[in-house]
């Protein structure tokens, strides 16, 4: 049968999940997770349906991309799939051409990683290197260190206090009221959603009693790679190992969770973020480059 994309509902966003755990495997590239699913819903189950493309053939499901934004799609192809010419030149094809509904014309950018055959496909259509990116991993076999801090897993009824130190960690602007009602309420919708029975939210104290570090974890269920996604360090926090502290509690999570591994990947330029995860304990893989192309 030929292949088929298409984008599910709500109902059948789970075969798209399921596919996604099972193609997690050690060793293998931080593609797209399961984790980046349930971290996009933020925006909601219907809209995290809407952004999603799965490329199937007889039933199976081949690959399935997220539309994480107007111009960038995270991929992930069955590891068992990667190296078959007509998916790649199908999965090529439906990126490269706006008209097949997937990316836009102004211009657009696949990250495709473990995706060879589709790299070079689509390098030779015109696309080229962007943002470099560093995966890091941390082998959970062996218990993880204390990480000194008291380390709370959030739960609805203290919200704010997760998004108050993500707003701070990432937005260089006050967090007023407006911000703090829209953004809790987009955390409750994501763990009041499909995907969060696979996540945590984490936030770290320091000595004060004060919440100065976020995380949240992702399992891909018990023996596969777990995702770290987001991060994030309290502004007027930094400074003070508080980044090593919540990852190294992250990854304490994941292994309670039955994770056998913790990944988590960085821009490569980011230098502080590079050295936090080393410090943890995590490992660098090799750099892998999104693709970009221009305006069709």
């Amino acid at each position: 049968m030929s292949i088929m994309v298409s984008t599910p509902s709500v109902d059948e966003m789970s075969r798209a999940v399921d596919a996604l755990k099972r193609w997690q495997y050690d060793g293998g590239p931080l593609h797209l997770h399961p984790g980046d699913l349930g971290w996009h819903s933020l925006n909601g189950a219907e809209a995290t349906a809407a952004a999603i493309r799965m490329w199937s053939r007889d039933g199976e499901v081949l690959a399935v991309g997220l539309l994480d934004g107007p111009e960038l799609v995270r991929m992930a192809v069955a590891p068992q799939w990667r190296d078959d010419e007509a998916l790649a030149h199908r999965l090529a094809a439906d990126l490269d051409d706006p008209a097949r509904g997937v990316l836009p014309p102004d211009g657009a950018t696949v990250e495709a990683r473990g995706a060879e055959l589709l790299t070079q496909l689509l390098m030779k259509r015109g696309w080229e290197p962007a943002e470099v990116w560093t995966t890091f991993h941390r082998g959970l076999s062996d218990p993880v260190e204390d990480c000194g801090l008291r380390i709370e897993t959030i739960e609805p009824d203290r919200a704010q206090v997760w998004v108050a130190v993500h707003w701070s960690a990432f937005r260089d602007s006050p967090f007023t009221d407006a911000d703090r009602r829209s953004r809790v309420g987009r955390w409750l919708a994501m763990v009041g959603g499909p995907f969060y029975g696979d996540g945590r939210c984490l936030a770290a104290f320091d000595a004060n009693d004060d919440a100065v570090a976020v995380a949240a974890v992702w399992s891909a269920g018990p023996g596969r790679p777990g995702l770290l996604e987001p991060m994030g360090v309290h502004r007027s926090h930094r400074g003070h190992g508080y980044g090593t502290a919540i990852t190294l509690a992250a990854a304490a999570t994941l292994r309670d969770m039955g994770s056998s591994s913790a990944s988590v990947c960085v821009q490569s330029s980011n230098i502080a973020a590079v050295a936090t995860y080393a410090s943890a304990g995590f490992t660098p893989s090799t750099q892998v480059a999104d693709l970009h192309r221009g305006p069709r």
